[in-house]
């Protein structure tokens, strides 16, 4: 009977990866992260002696608190819920379930959280304290600079094509998650230092199915995420630039320097490619003191009336 619940436990699981990976288009990556969380539920379940189709609000609310009760930081903690609320809205969808238990399970409040950001002169201190005579010079100069002009992902990044590099019209094609694709502007610098790259690149051995990767290591092959974090950081230091900074903090400086440049909250989602202006709120960071002297400036009540 336990071997029962087993098998289908493990179909119901290999049901919901082929949902995830089929119809909703998630990446490899988020695919991963997916599984990785549903364990942690399974395993919760597992020990409790209780199958996910018989699962109750109550149960999840217990296993909520359990994830609090470890020590896992609150924002991990709204990750692992909402994978729980996916995987319910699956068993939901496809018949397992009639009813979807997550309905009124809360995740922590979470307070806003604003990410570093670059400003244009940081990002080139980064560029500049590369050194050029190395091969991976030009490349990683290249890099920043596209990841800072056009507010890439970084696993859109690694896996940014030369088949959808358009640069005569000054755009590139980009395929962010669930595989949507999206244009976006790159800027003329972006495009000087690709072509320096470029001739870098075209005297390199290249392996057999890398050709159409734009961002190569020295083996020929396509980057991986973890080389970009490392290569970032490693730069950081070397210009001198103390904040903590990963990839995705030149994507946030790339809309932080939109939206101070006076874009419209609806292009940078456009650009970055987010389904919900909620998420990119988030990127709406400005300096108190900045947007007090627009306010000061601008607003109809603090402008002097004319005589």
């Amino acid at each position: 009977m336990e071997t029962d619940k087993k098998t289908e436990a493990n179909h119901v699981v290999r049901a919901y990866q082929r949902y995830l990976k089929l119809q909703r288009g998630y990446s490899a990556n988020t695919l991963d992260a997916y599984l990785r969380d549903l364990e942690k539920l399974l395993h919760y379940l597992e020990q409790e002696g209780k199958q996910a189709q018989e699962v109750q609000l109550s149960d999840l609310q217990h296993f909520a608190a359990s994830l609090h009760d470890i020590g896992i930081h609150p924002r991990s903690q709204c990750r692992i819920l909402s994978g729980v609320r996916s995987f319910f809205r699956f068993l939901q969808l496809d018949g397992y379930r009639d009813d979807d238990p997550t309905e009124l399970l809360e995740s922590p409040v979470l307070g806003k959280h604003l990410p570093e950001v670059l400003s244009p002169e940081e990002i080139d201190m980064l560029e500049h304290s590369i050194d050029l005579s190395k091969w991976e010079g030009h490349r990683n100069r290249a890099i920043i600079e596209v990841l800072f002009s056009c507010g890439l992902r970084v696993s859109e990044l690694v896996n940014l094509k030369l088949s959808n590099l358009f640069l005569d019209e000054q755009y590139i094609r980009v395929f962010g998650k669930g595989s949507k694709e999206r244009l976006v502007p790159i800027s003329p610098k972006a495009i000087r230092e690709l072509g320096y790259w470029f001739t870098d690149r075209n005297l390199m051995n290249i392996k057999p199915g890398e050709e159409d990767y734009v961002f190569l290591n020295r083996r020929g092959a396509h980057l991986t995420r973890t080389m970009i974090l490392i290569m970032i950081k490693q730069q950081a230091v070397e210009a001198g630039i103390t904040k903590t900074i990963s990839p995705h903090t030149l994507r946030h400086s790339f809309a932080t320097a939109l939206l101070e440049g006076g874009a419209d909250l609806r292009a940078i989602q456009a650009m970055l490619g987010h389904e919900s202006i909620g998420t990119t709120e988030i990127y709406t960071h400005i300096d108190m003191s900045t947007l007090r002297q627009e306010i000061l400036e601008h607003h109809p009540r603090n402008m002097k009336t004319k005589i």
